[in-house]
């Protein structure tokens, strides 16, 4: 089993960065192919990014592609989520997800998952 944390939300006006952490805990997180998504009111959670066990495979919704990067660290079991030029629309809960195996842009390819954390865009 492994245990999700994720961290760095906030308040952030249109244009601006912000970088999400999700520190993992339990088994070897390099075990495990990770994503983010997110939520917000009214809609679906939605797949945002993924990163390959390796760090070697990324994937984007088309969304986030050019301003959003996901990248790991598994000395430090950490994936990062950098979020540049930011919008109001991606205002959002973000969540993290894990997955002992290949990459994949459903939910349903997800095990694990973390609590979330805000993410507010002001225009």
């Amino acid at each position: 089993q492994v245990q999700l944390l994720e961290s760095g939300g906030g308040l952030v006006q249109a244009g601006g960065s912000l970088r999400l952490s999700c520190a993992a805990s339990g088994r070897t997180f390099s075990s495990y192919a990770m994503g983010w998504f997110r939520q917000s009111p009214g809609n679906e959670r939605a797949f945002v990014a993924a990163i390959s066990r390796s760090g070697g495979g990324t994937y984007y919704a088309d969304s986030v592609k050019g301003r959003f990067t996901i990248s790991r660290d598994n000395a430090k079991n950490t994936v990062y989520l950098q979020m540049n030029s930011l919008e109001p629309e991606d205002t959002a809960v973000y969540y993290c997800a894990a997955h002992v195996g290949t990459t994949s842009r459903l939910q349903s390819g997800y095990e694990h998952w973390g609590q979330g954390t805000q993410v507010n865009v002001s225009s």
